[in-house]
């Protein structure tokens, strides 16, 4: 009810959003082509090297082309899955086996829509300093003040208390008259500037208050990420079941099962960094981060989790037991061909680029880096926008390096660690935080004693993991022998 949404911003949030989907869907196309360059270069073989752009020509600008063959590789793979016959099996269920693909692209693109993937600035708060007796009246007051004596009434007022009640969002005009009145107040007595001058500025600054963000201010930021993601959960089991195959069935529960479990462990994670931020806004978040330095100094082991808790959403090695071809062939997946299979990958590796954003704003500061905040104008707002994508390529690439580092878990395995590993790991998490906030032992040095606890933790965990007895591999087999010898009873293990 503050903020001014002129037509300049409404064009430029338009073009931002029509740039961010047509990148999504080729920066998808050509991270498919990377994570085959880097199991090529893992396995030491070559990879895709023949669908590329060379001409044959031996002069400028042909010559730049020449060794970058497979670029044209994700544009043969699109036309082919373009092409091909859509088969449908016979016996499924058809409105839910075509609604699946729909459903896993349709949920990581609207993840998208509140995660920031450019330089952002939060919008200033609005802070309750009324007192009982300001609160009291405004549930008596029944006629609305005309536009003067709300002026004279927010000059005049001297009545506020020193600690807010937390950010406020006035009901009524006379709830929001009362609001600013003890918010000037307070201003005044400490020396500081008003909301409505704050607002002012914000308002005032057109380029510095383009939001790189597709719905900039929501304050639920990261619960409707959260709430969004766990739907995917959906397409995977829908698919499997719909398939009416028996390997799919297994992946799609599997995948039910392993997608609730880790979603626990993720949340809980994240509990911690609200605490200490006090907001679920992800624009305020990056702010906090530029200001007191990013999360992942101070809670170590709060993304560490959640970094392993994305693996397990995103279905990528060494969580991929709903696809597993060595066991269900394909998973979840395996009766789709043509742009229905194109659609599962789309949606997973758009997955993959919304939980890569996410993680770089929630641990990573976003934006930031030293100095980078200081740069005026457009010239900051493309260094911010380069900063961003290089931490998120990063952390894709870390997606794809692991896929070729560690083997697949068994599904009791799987289980076990989110149960028994990152559930207890992530209340200790959170307990640390609890601790530091409420009894404050280290005054300004408070977030280092968090790093210290965590990083403690971590190990004591890896100890006691180490230390545990190894549990055995298969149950007990009884063997009896021979009748012709006798029973003899052997317990092999």
């Amino acid at each position: 009810m503050y903020f001014e949404f002129t037509t300049f911003h409404l064009v430029v949030t338009l073009i931002l959003i029509g740039a961010l989907m047509a990148v999504i869907q080729g920066t998808c196309a050509y991270l498919i082509l990377a994570e085959r360059k880097i199991s090529a270069w893992a396995q030491d073989r070559v990879g895709p090297n023949r669908v590329g752009f060379d001409f044959g020509f031996n002069f400028f600008p042909f010559t730049l082309l020449r060794g970058m063959g497979g670029l044209g590789q994700p544009i043969a793979d699109g036309l082919k899955f373009l092409l091909k016959e859509q088969v449908i099996p016979k016996n499924v269920d058809k409105i839910f086996y075509l609604m699946a693909p729909c459903i896993a692209v349709s949920t990581a693109l609207l993840a998208l829509a509140v995660i920031p993937f450019g330089p952002t600035k939060a919008a200033p708060v609005l802070l309750d300093y009324r007192t009982e007796e300001m609160l009291a009246e405004v549930a008596k007051r029944t006629r609305p003040m005309t536009p003067e004596e709300q002026e004279r009434f927010i000059a005049e007022n001297n009545e506020y208390q020193e600690t807010p009640r937390g950010a406020a969002w006035p009901a009524t005009e006379t709830e929001k008259v009362y609001l600013l009145a003890a918010d000037a107040a307070h201003a005044r007595a400490n020396g500081t500037e008003p909301f409505r001058e704050r607002i002012k500025l914000y308002n005032s600054e057109k380029l510095d208050r383009v939001q790189f963000v597709i719905a900039p201010h929501v304050d639920i930021g990261v619960v409707f990420v959260l709430a969004i993601g766990s739907l995917a959960v959906y397409a995977i089991v829908l698919g499997g079941w719909s398939s009416n195959n028996k390997y799919s069935f297994l992946g799609s529960l599997r995948a039910s099962a392993q997608m609730i479990s880790y979603e626990i462990p993720m949340g809980m994670s994240l509990l911690g960094v609200f605490l200490i931020t006090g907001s679920l806004n992800v624009e305020r978040l990056i702010d906090y981060q530029v200001e007191q330095g990013w999360n992942v100094l101070f809670q170590p082991l709060a993304c560490l989790l959640f970094i392993v808790s994305l693996f397990a959403e995103c279905n990528r090695v060494p969580f991929d037991l709903p696809e597993a071809e060595q066991e269900l062939v394909g998973g979840f997946h395996t009766e789709y061909s043509g742009m229905k299979f194109a659609l599962f990958f789309l949606g997973e590796y758009t997955h993959m680029i919304a939980t890569s954003f996410l993680v770089v704003a929630l641990f990573f500061g976003g934006w930031h880096l030293p100095f980078v905040g200081e740069l005026p104008g457009v010239a900051g707002i493309v260094v911010k926008l380069l900063v961003f994508a290089v931490k998120m390529a990063l952390f894709i690439i870390f997606y794809m390096y692991i896929r070729w580092t560690i083997p697949r878990f068994r599904f009791d395995q799987l289980m076990g660690l989110a149960w028994k590993v990152m559930m207890p790991l992530a209340l200790i998490s959170l307990l640390i935080v609890l601790f530091v906030q409420h009894f404050r032992p280290l005054g300004e040095y408070d977030r280092w004693l968090m790093t210290g606890v965590s990083l403690l933790s971590l190990w004591l965990a890896a100890v006691v993991s180490l230390r545990m007895p190894k549990p055995p591999t298969r149950a007990p087999i009884t063997y009896v022998g021979h009748p012709i010898h006798g029973v003899r009873r052997l317990s092999v293990n």
